[in-house]
């Protein structure tokens, strides 16, 4: 994992984990209900004399372990937002790896907030032309009080330089 050393006071360390309704054991009983459920069916199909269903009940059950599977992977990884009177850092982190997605100096960085009504639909970090969209995962009233805290993070951190 990447160790990044920010000097000074830190004013957000913010991190985004994405939300699944799903738990790790309603995941266990859903694929045992499948599991079971498609093992009954198969049986029903081979006393009738389709002996190729099985193969295809069993794959059915294998999409389902993968599909599970890649989502709970991605339910690991997070993004993490810093700001320093010095930077402001964007990182996507998994268990494995970090990646920097977002650097840029604190006095110059803008936070760009899309609305909707009364909705946050969208967030990004904004510098000479350059943006990254910020807390995707998060819901639209979530991502309206991000925006907010963000905001005011970046903006005590800029009153620490004057």
């Amino acid at each position: 994992m990447l160790s990044i050393s920010m000097p000074g006071q830190t004013y957000m360390d913010a991190v985004i984990t994405p939300h699944r309704s799903l738990s790790e054991r309603g995941f266990i009983v859903l694929i045992s209900v499948v599991t079971v459920s498609n093992c009954i069916s198969s049986a029903v199909f081979v006393h009738f004399g389709a002996t190729l269903v099985p193969i295809f009940m069993g794959l059915d059950v294998l999409a389902v372990l993968v599909a599970f599977m890649v989502s709970f992977a991605s339910a690991r990884r997070v993004e993490r937002v810093q700001v320093t009177a010095r930077e402001v850092l964007v990182t996507h982190e998994a268990p494995n790896w970090s990646r920097v997605v977002w650097e840029s100096p604190t006095a110059f960085t803008r936070v760009a907030v899309e609305r909707e009504e009364d909705r946050t639909i969208g967030l990004r970090l904004a510098l000479s032309g350059r943006e990254v969209a910020v807390a995707q995962a998060l819901s639209p009233r979530e991502r309206g009080e991000f925006a907010k805290a963000l905001e005011r993070a970046i903006w005590e951190a800029r009153r620490e330089r004057s």
